[in-house]
């Protein structure tokens, strides 16, 4: 359960239409917290605005692809007059899977506008306010992505070591104004952008998690920061942070062509 006195009275959620922030909504309003949902596909955002608004909360959705020009702009203008609490970042996708030199360098900039230049600027926009107030709370979704360099995720995964090393400055510079800043770092997780790519969620010995499982885990955490591993990845976080790069590197390369591989 979040803390609503010490990060409400509202929450705004970047990705809250499906999968994880789906489930970051439908928890925190069973919470009480009035929510404003950021995604690109409207049908889906209303809907999962809808299920929140049956626990008697105040939800308004922002339809907007974040990496359009305007879209902090438009995000910025929908929430002004809000005492929002708490910032949910879970619109970190990977929109290029391609080998770095057979796309164009355009495509990987949209990776990191995606994953870090919008970060940056919402979690400024929000974070000053909680400072000022003197309460508050940063959740960044991140990814065991960012623990190694990965096939066709070289500005992916570069962008998710990103975002935890910046969770971890973050929530050095603001510790003393007791606003609490989480990265939750995820594992494998059955969402339905993951079930739209084909992966094999069951390669034996793979540990999945689900939407729901940890978007429970982060906002229990969200006062232990600056990191928490979610769904009892903690032992493959550790392993990939080993100082032989490459071992790491291969080794976990094997494991992601198995996840890839459509089951027979």
């Amino acid at each position: 359960m979040a803390d609503l006195s010490k990060y409400g009275p509202w929450a705004v959620i970047a990705g809250g239409s499906e999968g994880v922030g789906a489930e970051f909504a439908r928890q925190l309003a069973a919470d009480g917290f009035n929510l404003v949902l950021i995604a690109r596909k409207p049908d889906a955002l209303e809907a999962t605005a809808q299920r929140c608004r049956e626990a008697g909360v105040h939800v308004a959705t922002v339809a907007v692809d974040l990496l359009e020009a305007a879209a902090v702009d438009q995000i910025v203008e929908a929430t002004g007059g809000l005492e929002v609490g708490l910032f949910v970042y879970n619109a970190g996708a990977s929109t290029c899977n391609e080998l770095f030199l057979d796309a164009p360098l355009a495509d990987f900039q949209k990776v990191i506008d995606l994953n870090v230049t919008r970060m940056l600027d919402l979690v400024q926009h929000y974070a000053r306010p909680m400072v000022d107030r003197g309460h508050g709370g940063i959740l960044l979704v991140g990814s065991l992505a960012g623990y190694m360099g990965a096939w066709r995720h070289t500005a992916y995964a570069g962008a998710k070591a990103f975002s935890r090393v910046f969770a971890e400055s973050l929530w050095l510079e603001l510790r003393g104004h007791n606003v609490d800043v989480l990265e939750l770092v995820l594992g494998v997780t059955r969402t339905p952008a993951m079930e739209r790519v084909g992966l094999n969620f069951d390669v034996p010995g793979m540990l999945v998690s689900e939407p729901a499982q940890v978007a429970a885990e982060g906002l229990a955490h969200l006062a232990d920061g600056p990191i928490f591993i979610a769904g009892g990845n903690d032992a493959t976080a550790e392993l990939n942070s080993a100082p032989d790069r490459a071992r790491v590197v291969l080794e976990s390369h094997e494991k992601i062509l198995e996840l890839v591989t459509p089951k027979e």
